[in-house]
């Protein structure tokens, strides 16, 4: 018997590669599942397809789901799909610093998760406040962020690999790098509602078993010949030496962890974000933990 299951995501790129080779070496239909992707455009639309139902799961910034439980919500996070922010700021030709985005216009895909509080941090560490000193353009996903970037709507981004080498081969500046700031964060969390997740929790354990084992692969060197051709073709499809480029930048950082694992320093570290960045209060951070139900993940992987 096979089960559907619907998994959110907004732009399903770059951090879902061991989704995808989780599907392409029928490791999904070796336990039993069929998955069903809704792509939803936006971090934020991801996190409410679950919040109403329309999704099982998501594969998105944790932000969300962090908020919705510490105001008694169903959301948890069940694991992660990634622990590492591999993206550059992008900066028109004419901005060579950080220092010189005051008064600029910065792009991002939320304004209250992910890329928001990551840049918000990074420019932070060089003296520029927000709100105040710049100011954030909703301008979409990565791939839109780069249109947003070539049409001048907006002056720097913080882009992943591999758009941010294609963004320096154009002629634009690498001002900073996100990882130097933050070096271990839960960036895509696998987050569902509790009560689906209680009444389907043999199917929780399936897919966290086939991704686990997709996230093994992902991680060896010796199967690029599986995950170079996933990752060239969700990033740079006629570029395959860019795209190798980019997957060994990722994979040489850690980005995906081995068993879905959340450290206790990237949720803390996810926790302090989102108290710096005005979305959690101070005394709440303790509590804030208790979104991650490791339950689930230590039942599958053992």
């Amino acid at each position: 018997m096979t089960t559907t299951v619907k998994l959110a995501g907004g732009a399903q790129g770059f951090n879902w590669l061991p989704v995808f080779v989780a599907e392409e070496q029928g490791l999904f239909a070796k336990h039993g599942l069929k998955i069903e992707y809704l792509r939803m455009g936006s971090v934020d639309k991801a996190t409410t397809a679950v919040l109403e139902g329309v999704a099982d799961l998501a594969i998105t910034p944790p932000e969300g789901a962090v908020s919705n439980y510490i105001n008694g919500g169903e959301l948890r996070v069940v694991g992660s799909n990634s622990n590492r922010l591999p993206m550059s700021i992008v900066a028109h030709p004419s901005i060579d610093s950080i220092a010189e985005l005051r008064g600029k216009k910065v792009g991002t895909s939320s304004l209250t998760e992910g890329t928001a509080i990551y840049t918000q941090l990074l420019l932070g560490r060089e003296g520029l406040k927000y709100p105040g000193d710049y100011e954030f353009a909703l301008a979409g996903v990565h791939t839109k962020r780069w249109e947003a970037l070539l049409a001048g709507a907006i002056d720097c981004a913080p882009q992943p690999a591999p758009w941010n080498f294609i963004a320096e081969a154009a002629g634009y500046n690498l001002i900073g790098e996100v990882n130097d700031a933050i070096p271990e964060i839960v960036f895509a969390a696998l987050i569902a509602a509790k009560s689906w997740l209680d009444a389907n929790g043999e199917t929780v354990g399936k897919l966290l078993k086939a991704l686990a084992e997709a996230h093994a692969i992902t991680n060896d060197p010796a199967k690029e010949e599986i995950t170079l051709p996933i990752f060239q073709r969700i990033t740079v499809p006629k570029d395959a030496d860019l795209a190798l480029r980019g997957l060994r930048y990722m994979r040489d950082m850690g980005m995906w962890p081995q068993g879905l694992a959340i450290p206790d320093r990237a949720l803390e570290t996810t926790v302090d974000l989102m108290i710096r960045a005005g979305l959690l209060e101070e005394g709440k951070r303790a509590s804030a933990a208790g979104v991650f139900d490791s339950l689930y993940l230590q039942e599958a992987l053992a």
